[in-house]
């Protein structure tokens, strides 16, 4: 009799620790705030099983966004980027699988715009930095001598052996237009791996959502900043609409919020390689897509080709919506068939 008591109450036991295992808890949420990586501001926000969790959530999406600024940034000269612009014109460089697979997918979103998209902007992206500093604008010989340098064809990769190679002297690879988006990507990955329900990353505009939304809200609510709004307003400017956003990323470039003043003319970090030239043909650019680097990628294309063939391209893709707003005064906004099933509608 004695045995059997001690067995019910080992079946009891078992019984409850099963239930407690399974019991679905309550999901805590955290806020990494705001903090200055790779030349802009990024934010963590995760919903996780626990604080412990959360909070370990949070630490690896920053140490992959980390990794990616290490790995790709086109000013730290002891980036491997960086390593790869001073040698790859001498030699083939072999570099990461990371930086490998970005440039094809650069070269990728090169064809698909029509070279509206192209990572090869390095000696123009110098150009209009020294013009910057100097307060002096690039002569037409000048410009003309940085465009000769550049072109996606002449970036020469070699997937048998990972290398990467320049056809021309004086190329320079930066990857500003989808290094950011990359990391994004990166960072909701590890996310997912640590042990999040649901997340949000957002690194200077590029952002990915996935999972539980937070707030308890049934979708993932992303503001978009009216163009015309005051550029010192980092997290607290006017939004001109916002998006209910499942499991999806958003790019949104502009001519707001990076540029350059020369001579008292604004002149956006968003460079038309075609005229060398600051592109000012829209002042905000959104693109919703499935991966954070594609959406960074197509919204710098778009910003270049501009309302027409910008549309035409975004339309033309499958699963990808985009949010056009023109330049001032009128700052119109233009979206593609399938962008307002995303504007919330409270």
């Amino acid at each position: 009799m004695q045995i059997r008591r001690i067995t019910r109450i080992a079946v009891f036991t078992a019984v409850i620790l099963v239930l407690f295992y399974f019991i679905p808890k309550v999901p805590v949420e955290a806020d990494s705030g705001y903090r200055q990586i790779m030349g802009t501001f990024a934010r963590v926000v995760v919903i996780a099983p626990n604080t412990s969790i959360a909070e370990d959530c949070i630490e690896e999406a920053f140490e992959q966004l980390r990794n990616i600024e290490k790995t790709m940034s086109f000013h730290d000269v002891d980036s491997e980027l960086s390593r790869v612009n001073r040698l790859a014109y001498s030699e083939p460089v072999k570099i990461s699988k990371n930086l490998f697979d970005l440039l094809e997918r650069s070269i990728y979103f090169s064809e698909l715009s029509g070279g509206a998209f192209d990572v090869t902007v390095g000696p123009l992206v110098d150009l209009w930095h020294i013009s910057g500093d100097t307060n002096v604008p690039p002569t037409p010989e000048q410009i003309d001598s940085a465009r000769e340098k550049i072109g996606y064809q002449k970036l020469l990769l070699d997937s048998d052996n990972r290398t990467v190679q320049f056809a021309q002297e004086g190329m320079k690879i930066d990857l500003g237009g989808i290094a950011k988006g990359y990391a994004v990507d990166r960072a909701v990955k590890a996310m997912k791996f640590a042990g999040a329900f649901g997340g949000m990353v957002d690194l200077g505009g590029n952002i990915r959502c996935f999972g539980i939304p937070a707030g308890k809200k049934s979708k993932w609510l992303i503001g978009l900043q009216d163009p015309n709004t005051d550029n010192l307003q980092f997290t607290s400017g006017k939004l001109i609409l916002k998006l209910e956003i499942p499991d999806r990323a958003i790019a949104t470039s502009g001519d707001y919020r990076r540029f350059t003043v020369i001579e008292g003319q604004k002149h956006s970090h968003i460079i038309d390689t075609a005229q060398g030239q600051s592109s000012s043909k829209l002042s905000s650019v959104t693109i919703i897509a499935a991966d954070a680097a594609d959406a960074d990628a197509l919204s710098t294309a778009v910003s270049i080709l501009g309302e027409k063939k910008g549309i035409e391209l975004i339309e033309a893709l499958e699963d990808i919506e985009a949010v056009l707003i023109t330049p001032a005064p009128e700052y119109r906004q233009i979206l593609t068939g399938g962008a307002d099933r995303y504007i919330y509608k409270p």
